[in-house]
């Protein structure tokens, strides 16, 4: 809690919780602006606007899992990268599903590394760019599709990010003209890299807890190869009889972390949630949490632990607890984070 600003937010900006937590999830907005606000002593709404827009410092991309995020730009081809290496747009199955072949995924990439630098195009904007360059009009409809599988390897390979919203339209550029500085890395880099990013706001965790929040799809091999590159940074551990793995330089303070019962709340798709080993979760409220479509509920931390689920309505917020909470304390977290709504 305390390497993710949780257990005293304080005077840290959007930028570097972005790099501190890994990344903050965006596929929903508004979640990846509270996942923020929640972790800043005085939060600015504007300041992630003002980050992506004009200081071009953050930068919304698909990431890890294929999911969008918000990541440090100086930080974005380490995630870029590995994603890449997994090369999940070149299996047939997934091919199938999408019903395209690799030959037109490939066109898609070439054409998008073709069209996109020096311009910010809407999803419309792109999908007539693309298809005139490749000449094949049956592609519209993959390319129109809110799910992105036609753009994400491009995102990967470092050939496209977001650009500045149209209202509700969302955009997209090239990174290598509309960010500052852009320089892609090796997958060899980037792979164990992200382990230790991972780990310094996660860990101690499994390699298995890493493949969860990394990609599922990704080969036994490829991790194997990264963690043992990262090797000489890490340290085996073992936690309630479970080797894990942490990063050498935070064992003492994890050693010397003691318990707390602070309570805290989180927003929906939050890191500390998405990322956690699951027995932070308890197992007969994990339906609760981890919901059917992806979706991730806002959770009630206590003392580190998921303790319930809550949501605004009514004009204030309730809570479903999994355990007994301290109601003195819950009613002072809603206020501090919620100004105006009051516990239901």
């Amino acid at each position: 809690m305390r390497r993710q600003h949780l257990s005293e937010p304080g005077a840290v900006s959007a930028v570097e919780i972005a790099r501190r937590l890994a990344g903050v999830q965006a596929q929903v907005p508004s979640s990846a602006a509270q996942a923020v606000a929640f972790r800043q002593a005085e939060p600015d709404e504007h300041e992630i606007d003002r980050a992506l827009r004009e200081e071009k410092t953050l930068v919304r991309m698909w990431s890890v899992r294929g999911t969008l995020h918000l990541h440090a730009s100086e930080d974005a081809p380490l995630y870029g990268s590995a994603m890449a290496a997994v090369r999940t747009w070149e299996r047939p199955s997934v091919l199938r599903g999408h019903g395209v072949t690799l030959a037109e995924v490939t066109a898609i990439i070439d054409a998008v590394a073709e069209v996109l630098p020096g311009r910010v195009l809407t999803r419309e904007e792109l999908t007539e760019a693309v298809l005139e360059h490749t000449g094949s009009p049956h592609l519209a409809e993959v390319l129109r599709s809110g799910w992105g599988f036609a753009l994400k390897p491009a995102s990967w390979l470092g050939l496209l990010c977001h650009g500045p919203s149209e209202g509700n339209r969302v955009t997209f550029t090239s990174p290598s003209t509309w960010l500052p500085g852009w320089r892609q890395v090796t997958a060899e880099v980037a792979g164990p890299e992200l382990i230790k990013r991972y780990l310094g706001a996660h860990g101690p965790s499994t390699v298995a807890d890493f493949e969860r929040w990394f990609a599922r799809s990704a080969k036994a091999s490829l991790l194997k190869t990264w963690f043992a590159s990262a090797r000489d940074e890490l340290a085996e551990v073992t936690v309630d009889g479970t080797k894990m793995f942490a990063r050498a330089e935070d064992l003492d303070e994890l050693v010397g972390t003691a318990p707390n019962e602070l309570v805290r709340l989180l927003p929906a798709f939050d890191q500390y949630v998405i990322a956690a080993n699951r027995d932070l979760i308890p197992a007969e409220h994990l339906a609760k949490v981890s919901r059917t479509a992806g979706w991730i509920s806002p959770v009630v931390l206590h003392g580190g632990r998921v303790a319930g689920v809550w949501k605004e309505e009514d004009g204030g917020v309730s809570v479903e607890q999994f355990e007994r909470l301290p109601k003195k304390t819950l009613v002072a977290e809603v206020a501090r984070l919620l100004p105006g709504r009051s516990l239901l």
